[in-house]
């Protein structure tokens, strides 16, 4: 099975969760902070996804976390789940696909337009617009910079990407002449 099959599977278990007890700010963000403890520690990492380690040695360590770091039960409880069906590892990719389960239910589409330089705020107001006008709901948009695309930009809406990217077009005119 797929991480993504599996991030997604934990994600929609979880949001149902959350919706139905109103815990989802506070559980997105306590994963959120989870999620950088776990990835700026090479040592927990290690643990984690040693299987060596038995699973009880990987239980106690949780539990000492839990107990320091006081998250609510929901969380405690899913991150419990995580370690005793060995998919810690999978943080990040269920961390990710919960929080967009979470936007989807809220009537929000998440969108990523990647850049060569900053926009301007007045071009960002432009996406935002033109963005809520193709897909017809709220947009929440994360904006990046990457000079390697030289001008355009990228915008991924879910699975769909839209490359209006000077890169991308000189790598297509490439290939054109190359063919030809």
């Amino acid at each position: 099975m797929s991480t993504e099959t599996i991030a997604r599977r934990y994600a929609i278990a979880l949001a149902d969760v959350v919706t139905k007890n109103g815990e989802a700010a506070g559980v997105k963000g306590e994963l959120n902070a989870w999620n950088e403890m776990v990835a700026s520690s090479p040592d927990l990492q290690s643990v984690f996804a040693n299987p060596s380690i038995q699973h009880s040695a990987k239980e106690k360590l949780l539990e000492t976390l839990i107990a320091k770091a006081g998250p609510s039960k929901t969380t405690a409880n899913f991150l419990r789940v995580l370690v005793k069906n060995d998919r810690i590892g999978d943080l990040p990719q269920i961390q990710e696909r919960f929080e967009e389960e979470l936007a989807e239910r809220s009537g929000v589409v998440v969108a990523s337009v990647v850049s060569a330089r900053d926009l301007p705020e007045s071009e960002k107001g432009v996406f935002q617009a033109n963005l809520e006008k193709l897909t017809g709901r709220k947009v929440e948009i994360e904006y990046g910079v990457d000079p390697e695309i030289i001008g355009g930009v990228v915008t991924r809406i879910g699975s769909t990407v839209y490359d209006s990217s000077v890169r991308t077009k000189l790598d297509n005119l490439r290939e054109e002449l190359a063919a030809a």
